[in-house]
């Protein structure tokens, strides 16, 4: 019996029979290569963390060896991971930030340096779609980025640092990308969100310390605004 070729079924049942072939072939292929692509997108992180704390320039096996050189332990608060460095011997923490800027998802690391009054070390941004020449500086530029290094994070016990179109306070804010306000925003709101965390961390770590050394509530005399011998808010959850 001759294949009728032109009819509809035989056309249907082709065509099912193509698709089926060709999804299973791309499943077969997607598998194959996941472990390299969940490796590809590991290292990727890894080396974002090692360029906000201005290590760059590595790839492969030499952004593995120094991100295991210098990355100490890894935590994580609410979903915001947090990574406590060692660079050249000075003790230094990375925080990881996301947010939204014009188009899509941003996201980024910043480092932070000096207990008693931490200032940035180091700052990588990063983004799924934004304008290339405006907002996708906040990725291209390094030289944008290195405009954080050094400045004050903290003030008043909030986070201080900021993204601005007119920079009024030098030691605390950074100029926008120009001709990019919209993701500028985003990147402003991110490190506001983000560094809260931080802000509980580093604003505390000195009321922990009285608590764990004092033993009583006469760490707390002479100043309420530390609620030091109280239960502590922040949840560390060690990797």
């Amino acid at each position: 019996m001759k294949l009728n070729t032109n009819s509809n079924s035989y056309i249907i049942i082709y065509s099912a029979i193509l698709v089926v072939i060709v999804a299973f072939l791309l499943a077969f292929v997607y598998q194959a290569l996941k472990p390299m692509q969940d490796a590809n997108v590991a290292l990727d992180v890894k080396k974002q963390i090692l360029y906000s704390l201005n290590i760059r320039d590595l790839d492969g096996a030499e952004a593995e060896a120094k991100y295991a050189e210098v990355v100490k332990s890894e935590t994580e608060v609410d979903g915001q991971k947090a990574y406590a460095c060692l660079v050249e011997g000075e003790e230094i923490m990375v925080f990881s930030l996301k947010g939204m800027g014009l188009w899509g998802g941003i996201s980024g690391y910043i480092a932070l340096h000096g207990e008693d009054d931490p200032t940035v070390y180091g700052a990588y941004f990063n983004h799924e779609s934004e304008t290339a020449g405006l907002g996708a500086e906040i990725k291209d530029s390094q030289a944008w980025q290195e405009k954080f290094i050094g400045k004050k994070v903290f003030a008043d016990g909030d986070v201080a640092l900021s993204v601005v179109k007119k920079v009024d306070d030098p030691e605390t804010q950074v100029d926008c990308v120009t001709g990019a306000t919209l993701t500028s925003n985003g990147v402003n709101d991110m490190i506001k969100q983000g560094l809260k965390i931080a802000a509980q961390r580093f604003l505390k770590k000195s009321q922990a310390d009285c608590c764990e050394s004092e033993k009583a509530d006469s760490c707390c005399t002479g100043d309420k605004s530390k609620d030091c011998c109280s239960e502590p808010e922040l949840k560390v959850r060690e990797e």
